[in-house]
């Protein structure tokens, strides 16, 4: 997998997905959609520290600024 997402998208997906976490845990929201909440947060931070994002896959989005040097030989 080759990264498709900047330093500032990944930042702010970790800061979203702490924030989600941090309301499911002080039960600001609960039940389903706190469980539903809690889902998110751990997408949002997983993709983030990652540094690929799926969704960006399939509708061909890039949003890191640095190109790997296999698509700059194409």
């Amino acid at each position: 997998m080759k990264k498709n997402m900047g330093k500032i998208d990944s930042i702010i997906r970790i800061v979203f997905g702490i924030i989600l976490a941090y309301l499911f845990y002080n039960n600001y929201v609960s039940n389903t959609l706190g469980i539903l909440l809690l889902s998110v947060s751990g997408v949002l931070v997983i993709t983030g520290l990652m540094g690929w994002c799926p969704v960006y896959t399939l509708f061909d989005v890039e949003t890191c600024q640095i190109k790997n040097k296999l698509d700059k030989e194409s």
